[in-house]
């Protein structure tokens, strides 16, 4: 049976016309059933627009509110009829296999935390970014902004987490015994970093990972790493700034291209090439975030997502449920040794 995966109908900037398209490029591509969640007075009319989706299996599920990139987590309470609740409840009740939305990032955390619970097992979820690196393979960073503050033993199960997600997503590289996963850290020495990595390192090196012990950020695109573990500030801090260099580059080349007539006549004879480096840095070819560690399929997207990022989050949230992966993180974290107790002695 094909993926049923639900799409929160208005979660990202210009919605709900990103989100109706993607759902149709979804549908017509990766043979998807989609379920756009939101006000059936907005989406509806928008839908229609396209004469197409009427083929395709593409529905509209009710729900009265919505979640704006204004609103404080504590709207999800007094907006218990907003699209991210209702669209999660649906994978909750087994009537999705997953759920999609570029909305507010920590309403959809809090969200999926309340209505889906968190894995067995495992302290906290962790929200994972996808992105490019020099070589052209996929690398990953995770806590890209879930926790802001970490404990050793929440590092500990997020590179096991990275691990089986990567393993489930992209497969085990060659030649190695699975993803290479590597400590965010400022220097490669074991007792480089503060007293959170350098005792988060001395838990990963003795899990059956292929762990490569601390990189540097200048190692998040060369290549030597393919899973990143970091706590949620320091991930988002070089997540964002990943993608602020991303668009200077972007920018910077576009208008250098441009200088010159000789220098136009050049970009229009390189064009296959500028159009495959702009590909490469595309964010949107990746499909969204993964919040790992809840007990359901959620994909969180940027706000300024377009169609194709929408299309590749859908297909990011199929994948993800047909191959288990929550399943196996649930093995992965039931092998790791419980954390330790707190005395009162030791607090005093």
């Amino acid at each position: 049976m094909p993926s049923v995966i639900a799409l929160d109908a208005m979660g990202s900037d210009r919605a709900p016309k990103p989100e109706i398209e993607g759902a149709i490029q979804a549908a017509r591509q990766y043979g998807v059933r989609v379920l756009l969640v939101g006000p059936e007075s907005l989406v509806k009319p928008e839908l229609q627009r396209h004469l197409t989706a009427a083929r395709l299996p593409i529905e509209v599920v009710h729900a009265s509110e919505y979640i704006t990139m204004e609103d404080k987590v504590e709207a999800i309470r007094a907006k218990r009829d907003n699209s991210m609740r209702v669209g999660l409840r649906l994978v909750r009740e087994g009537q999705a296999n997953g759920f999609v939305t570029a909305g507010n990032t920590g309403a959809a955390m809090a969200t999926a935390k309340i209505v889906l619970g968190a894995v067995p097992g495992l302290d906290r979820p962790a929200l994972a970014a996808v992105f490019p690196t020099a070589p052209g393979n996929p690398a990953m960073l995770l806590d890209v902004g879930a926790n802001v503050d970490c404990t050793p033993q929440n590092l500990e199960q997020f590179a096991v987490m990275g691990d089986v997600y990567f393993r489930a997503m992209f497969g085990k590289r060659p030649a190695t015994h699975g993803p290479r996963v590597g400590l965010l850290s400022i220097g490669e020495e074991e007792g480089k970093g503060n007293d959170l990595t350098r005792e988060a390192f001395q838990l990963l090196k003795q899990l059956p990972l292929n762990f490569v012990g601390n990189v540097e950020g200048r190692d998040l695109y060369n290549g030597k790493v393919d899973v990143i573990v970091a706590d949620g500030f320091v991930g988002n801090v070089a997540l964002k700034i990943s993608e602020g260099v991303a668009n200077l580059v972007r920018t910077a080349l576009k208008e250098s291209l441009k200088a010159t007539i000789t220098r136009q006549v050049g970009a229009l004879l390189s064009r296959s090439a500028f159009t495959d480096f702009k590909k490469r840095l595309d964010h949107t070819e990746y499909g969204g975030a993964p919040l790992l560690g809840v007990r359901g399929v959620c994909i969180i997207t940027h706000g300024s997502s377009n169609a194709n990022a929408m299309k590749n989050a859908i297909r990011v949230a199929a994948e993800f449920s047909r191959r288990g992966v929550n399943d196996s993180i649930e093995r992965g974290l039931a092998s790791l040794p419980p954390a330790p107790v707190e005395t009162a002695a030791q607090s005093n």
